[in-house]
């Protein structure tokens, strides 16, 4: 089976993004695979530090690892968003695939300092580890907004030249720019992405690009966005509120179900339907 960093090299010469979602269980786990193999296409399943504390990390792990061995399946395990050297250090050493080291609140050099301790680390490990890095702010929750949260401008967009002297200092394998894309959807209606800042990120820092808060952006959006230099986008407040509509329409229809595998099931259906969707969108696939 190839390696992550090899399917994302793969996706970027085929002018495709790899699907990268969220779970905080079961059902979304059921979700996002199902409507991957059903495509035969590469997934990447996110944990942030908030899911990873009540999923489990050794428990993530292990699911991932299950269903990889089990299908011979190209399924991966990504430490989402996580804030610090020992949450990363202790989601490698469990056994994710990647983790993505979040600290642009900090000053630009801390960052840089934080940034290449983990990915020191990573290089360390006698197994190839991926580390994702963040510059600019998008935001910090997947949930519904009711309007752009405070704090996110032009002025707080990445810049390419930025973008070039982060990669150089730390060596991160991938970048996960603020371009227009925020965290969460917000309710009347998500900004455009700045498109030709993503082009120019790319060719200046050189490594693959990770699109974050994915939810929300136009179809329109996706597409240019690949083409102009996303490898792989993050999906998940989508599946949040896919899951609890799903859920709260089958127990209104059925107030006496008490059975979970059966009141969850629509919800695990629903997610599909959400993932092959975009799956679908990212790959050029009608």
């Amino acid at each position: 089976m190839k390696t992550l960093r090899e399917y994302i090299k793969e996706a970027e010469e085929k002018g495709v993004a790899i699907g990268h979602f969220n779970i905080s269980n079961l059902e979304g786990l059921h979700g996002i695979y199902n409507a991957a193999k059903k495509l035969s296409l590469p997934i990447v399943i996110g944990l942030s530090e908030g899911e990873e504390n009540f999923v489990g990390r050794e428990e993530a792990v292990a699911l991932i690892q299950a269903i990889r061995q089990r299908d011979n399946y190209p399924i991966f395990l990504n430490a989402d968003h996580h804030y610090n050297f020992e949450s990363v250090k202790l989601a490698l050493d469990a056994g994710y695939d990647s983790a993505i080291i979040d600290a642009v609140k900090l000053p630009l050099e801390e960052n840089i300092i934080l940034t290449k301790k983990c990915v020191d680390y990573a290089k360390s490990l006698n197994r190839e580890v991926l580390i994702e890095a963040e510059l600019g702010f998008i935001g910090t929750s997947s949930k519904l907004l009711d309007e752009i949260p405070e704090g996110i401008s032009e002025a707080t967009m990445t810049k390419p030249e930025d973008a070039k002297y982060f990669v150089e200092k730390t060596s991160i394998d991938l970048l996960a720019p603020s371009v227009g894309n925020v965290h969460g959807m917000v309710k009347g209606g998500n900004p455009r992405l700045d498109i030709e800042r993503i082009k120019k990120i790319r060719e200046a820092c050189g490594v693959p690009l990770v699109l974050h808060g994915g939810s929300g952006i136009s179809d329109e959006d996706f597409t240019d966005a690949i083409k102009a230099g996303i490898s792989m986008i993050h999906i998940n407040t989508e599946i949040r509120v896919a899951y609890r509509e799903a859920l709260e329409k089958y127990l209104k229809e059925n107030p006496k179900e008490v059975a979970p595998y059966k009141t969850l099931q629509p919800a695990v259906e629903t997610i599909e339907k959400v993932v092959e969707a975009r799956l679908k969108l990212f790959n050029h696939i009608k």
